[in-house]
């Protein structure tokens, strides 16, 4: 069987499940809900501008989210 993208049987992380989350430069562009998360149960998605600051606030759910290090 095919995996599908967001389907049930997948690893994905429950959105708007936490309040502040550490993203990396290779997950730009920001968007909440993110890449990986489910979102049936969501907000629509939003593209956060966080490369100026490094760290943005998404208007629909208040998700805090940080530009961190990538790891070598």
């Amino acid at each position: 069987m095919a995996q599908r993208e967001g389907s049930v049987d997948q690893d994905l992380i429950p959105a708007n499940a936490q309040h502040r989350y550490q993203v990396r430069e290779r997950d730009l562009p920001l968007s909440c809900p993110m890449p990986g998360m489910y979102l049936w149960n969501s907000h629509p998605k939003v593209y956060l501008p966080i490369e100026a600051t490094g760290e943005a606030k998404c208007p629909y759910c208040g998700a805090d989210f940080f530009l961190g290090a990538d790891a070598d």
